[in-house]
């Protein structure tokens, strides 16, 4: 019976061994969780028989270390989760957040395996309850005619009125107090310069000015001119909204353009500008692609637009050491583990994401070197136990 004791307790601390051997081998693996050999003592009919490794669990409470790359495609998981991956129709899970983007644009790991998520549809609205490959399309943004303007300056309330009176046809600098152009986009993409030209009113209507709206060097329709009216706070009182300005455009859509005006003001500071943003834009071409925190993912086009291409969601187990072992950083559903939790990240028992980092390695190299000292202690005694049954076998045989 020593024989078979001390043979058991051999495989199973070379069994530990391996297991220490391959933490130590992947201390600097992205995503690996540590592995431990649980042992179980064997007895056959009441008498000891030695022991065995009842199980290899994954230590998944312990995060690894959020290793920055500042690389738009590495993500980190904090907390508990995994990434979802259809690896050629089998879904597997993994904590390896290090992930590329492949010539048909699906984002990847670098063995292939298809990052799954929240899709869109064709008019970018999340289908929350599909989870599908994600993908970036490649197709061209169209453009998208301007609208609106959201513009916000102060006028100077002392200003001096202009020496010459305003002409549309023949403008001069002498003939406004400030002015102040921006781009717009008519519905072929194409860039058009609104201008606004801001006149102080003579006396004594001094809390008035006249804005005269121009599109490229044009008059903007009939609403070309148009009186503001401030009250003695400085705050505006006419108009009340906003001024719409157009202009008949060759080939296109005619420009239809609301300005915003409740954000002006009349004040004794210097004229200043705090805004002047448009909701158009030129078509553009995809440029390159941004997961942020909240795993959106992003299509950055060469005309400075994001456009949403759908949501990293993650998964979550009631048992993850229940989960059945695939590669060194991959697992797959199992009876034990129970069926996945999926959602996005942030949302219930889920971990959070962070974007441009990926998690590192969990393993403690300094407590596996202890460890492998210990299993080769142990692997030693083992040894001994076999050597003095064979000794104890040939004095026995030798009395004979």
């Amino acid at each position: 019976m020593s024989y078979s004791i001390g043979l058991s307790g051999l495989r199973s601390t070379n069994e530990q061994l391996n297991v220490i051997s391959q933490n130590i081998a992947n201390v600097n693996t992205s995503g690996f969780k540590s592995g431990r050999a649980e042992f179980s003592a064997v007895y056959s009919g009441g008498s000891a028989g030695g022991v065995e490794v009842a199980a290899i669990s994954s230590n998944f409470d312990r995060d690894g270390d959020v290793v920055n790359t500042g690389r738009a495609m590495d993500l980190a998981i904090s907390g508990r989760g995994f990434f979802v991956l259809n690896n050629g129709g089998e879904t597997s899970y993994t904590r390896a957040g290090s992930f590329v983007r492949n010539a048909s644009n699906y984002i990847e790991t670098s063995s292939g395996a298809r990052l799954q998520g929240y899709p869109v549809d064709a008019n970018g609205a999340l289908l929350s309850g599909v989870i599908s490959d994600l993908k970036v399309g490649t197709g061209t943004l169209p453009a998208k005619a301007s609208s609106s303007v959201e513009f916000a300056a102060n006028l100077k309330a002392d200003a001096p009125v202009p020496a010459s009176a305003f002409d549309p046809a023949n403008i001069k600098p002498d003939m406004y107090n400030y002015s102040q152009s921006g781009k717009v986009y008519d519905s072929l993409g194409t860039e058009h310069v609104l201008t606004q030209y801001f006149v102080k009113s003579a006396a004594p209507a001094t809390n008035e000015w006249t804005a005269h709206y121009f599109i490229d060097g044009k008059p903007a329709g009939t609403t070309a001119t148009q009186t503001l009216t401030f009250d003695t706070s400085g705050n505006i009182t006419s108009p009340t909204g906003s001024v719409t300005v157009s202009q008949a455009i060759t080939g296109a859509e005619p420009l239809s353009i609301k300005i915003s005006m409740t954000n002006m003001s009349q004040n004794a500071a210097s004229f200043s500008l705090s805004r002047n943003e448009t909701n158009g834009y030129g078509a553009g071409d995809l440029k390159t692609i941004r997961i942020d925190d909240d795993g959106s993912l992003y299509g950055v086009y060469t005309n400075g637009q994001d456009k949403l291409q759908g949501k990293v969601i993650l998964a979550n187990f009631a048992n993850p050491n229940g989960l059945r072992q695939g590669d060194n950083t991959t697992w797959g559903q199992s009876f034990a583990s129970g069926a996945p939790t999926v959602g996005l990240p942030g949302s219930g028992t889920l971990g959070s994401l962070t974007s441009g980092a990926y998690e590192g390695s969990n393993v403690d190299l300094t407590g596996e070197l202890v460890s492998l000292m210990t299993a080769q202690r142990n692997y030693q005694a083992n040894s001994k136990t076999i050597s003095a049954a064979e000794k104890m076998t040939q004095v026995l045989f030798n009395a004979f």
